[in-house]
């Protein structure tokens, strides 16, 4: 698979290390008749180990220069289905209409992940698990519990629709070429049920998007015109704290006690 030079403009950086690809492998612990679909295949560095384990395989590549390459190097260790798209705006839902939920796996560039992350979120009833390489502090941010630096809307919003497990760091040196960042690896579990009860999605990821908007500012500031402080207060919260001191159950609350939008 030599002879491709990674773009820029899709954030492509291959991985290429055979330890590493062999222990993301085995974090995903593939079996036959599980549907994997791979986001960004690249050279098929993944592809290659994960498609014989399995029997078939969805890839999904941005980058049409690739494919002919993927399809002749990964195309007889099994079914290979490939789809020329973006993964952003890629309909995951077509492709679980066998039943089976999805296992997505993918080396994520940097540049699209946490967007990349929302979209498939609005496919997690139809998702048994992911597993990604991101950007380290990425992973920090979705691992992050309340009262570290790390912690914010991300850490909030996948905490709510799934069981966050950060695995291992990946160093540099890994891909080609190195990017200037340590990346790491982190499976994403969709709830069978959410950790908290949460009436109206939108008014909750609202009140979330907002206490995050100035994190030096106590939630009394952030969240004024949602929640007035004596609402707060009526429900155990302090308004003088701030954002990230909050837990999934603290926003959930406020996100039942919060004006509605269409409220006069």
């Amino acid at each position: 698979m030599k002879g491709h030079r990674p773009r820029k403009r899709f954030g492509q950086n291959f991985l290429h290390d055979a330890q590493v690809v062999a222990r993301i492998a085995a974090a995903i612990d593939p079996r036959p008749g599980e549907h994997l679909v791979e986001i960004g295949p690249g050279l098929g560095a993944l592809t290659e180990i994960l498609l014989p384990q399995v029997g078939e395989m969805d890839v999904i590549e941005l980058d049409r220069d690739l494919i002919p390459r993927l399809s002749r190097h990964c195309g007889g260790l099994g079914e290979l289905r490939i789809h020329a798209a973006d993964a952003l705006a890629f309909d995951f839902s077509g492709l679980a209409d066998d039943g089976r939920p999805l296992r997505i796996v993918g080396n994520l560039p940097y540049n699209i992940s946490t967007p990349l992350m929302f979209h498939l979120l609005a496919y997690r009833n139809q998702i048994r698990d992911m597993h990604f390489m991101l950007q380290k502090e990425v992973v920090e941010r979705l691992a992050a519990t309340p009262g570290s630096k790390d912690y914010g809307r991300l850490s909030v919003i996948m905490q709510y629709h799934c069981r966050v497990e950060a695995l291992f760091r990946v160093p540099p040196g890994a891909f080609n070429p190195p990017p200037k960042v340590e990346s790491a690896v982190v499976r994403l579990t969709p709830w069978a049920a959410p950790p908290v009860a949460v009436q109206d999605l939108a008014q909750f990821q609202r009140v979330v998007t907002q206490a995050f908007s100035q994190r030096r500012k106590t939630l009394r500031n952030t969240l004024k015109g949602l929640v007035d402080a004596e609402t707060m207060q009526a429900l155990g919260i302090d308004p003088t704290r701030r954002a990230e001191t909050l837990d999934l159950a603290e926003f959930a609350a406020l996100a039942e006690a919060a004006e509605s939008p269409d409220s006069p």
